[in-house]
């Protein structure tokens, strides 16, 4: 009982929606570095706390990730879709425990790729939020190059980690109806989202009030190394799909 309680409070989304939603002290960019640090937490506790998957526990945070899909569908801030999707992932840390914590290890090599992108667009654009900034797949392709994988990495394109990683469980677990439906929804609540801000991100015609920069050295480094990371989990995932099918 105490496990579960832990791990829903850290990995949720349910004390960000009752007391920080509406809070002065914390902005988005401190929640997104709050929530990453809480799941970061819950994955180092998973390892040491048995969760015994309490089904109304695990409904709790199903019906958290459903409105956390709600809401980030109504966001254009990089900041709130990054807490978002951790929200939204919650009850696959909640239903595989320590299995699921190395699927939520990725999400948060994903997402800090997602932050590196939103401290990009604050610094030059004087906000998270990329709504206006379009067209950048030719005013500034590194960019976009770095937003498609973090995307396509969090909307589970195969061979990125987050989806291995996704299937690998999957194929392992023990199956009921609660289980298809947070399956079900966690896979087309990550793409569709996914899909949806890559298309209002980097796609459309450029804006012409607004000075475009690219990556500089620094920003490459960052991001190169982001994507380093998600090609070493990549090849963990593989190993652990090739355990399973041996």
């Amino acid at each position: 009982m105490i496990a579960n309680i832990l791990f829903l409070l850290l990995v949720s989304g349910v004390p960000y929606f009752i007391f920080l939603e509406k809070s002065k002290i914390f902005n988005s960019k401190a929640i997104f570095l709050l929530s990453a640090f809480m799941l970061l937490g819950a994955i180092g506790l998973s390892f040491f706390m048995k969760n015994d998957h309490s089904e109304p526990f695990v409904i709790i945070s199903f019906l958290s990730a459903v409105y956390s899909i709600y809401r980030a569908t109504k966001t254009t801030n990089f900041y709130k879709l990054g807490y978002y999707f951790i929200f939204i992932n919650a009850p696959f840390f909640l239903l595989f425990e320590e299995q699921g914590a190395f699927y939520s290890l990725s999400l948060l090599v994903s997402l800090l790729g997602i932050y590196a992108i939103a401290s990009f667009y604050e610094k030059h654009y004087g906000s998270a939020n990329y709504l206006y900034v379009r067209g950048i797949t030719l005013a500034t392709p590194l960019v976009g190059i770095s937003i498609t994988v973090y995307l396509i990495t969090l909307g589970l394109y195969p061979p990125l980690p987050n989806s291995l990683f996704f299937l690998t469980y999957i194929f392992n677990a023990e199956t009921n109806a609660l289980w298809y439906l947070v399956v079900i929804t966690l896979y087309f609540g990550n793409f569709l989202i996914s899909m949806k801000v890559l298309e209002k991100s980097i796609f459309g015609k450029t804006n012409p009030d607004i000075h475009y920069v690219d990556l500089d050295y620094k920003d490459k480094v960052t991001h190169v190394t982001i994507m380093a990371m998600l090609v070493i989990l990549s090849f963990f995932g593989i190993e652990e799909i090739l355990l399973w099918v041996l």
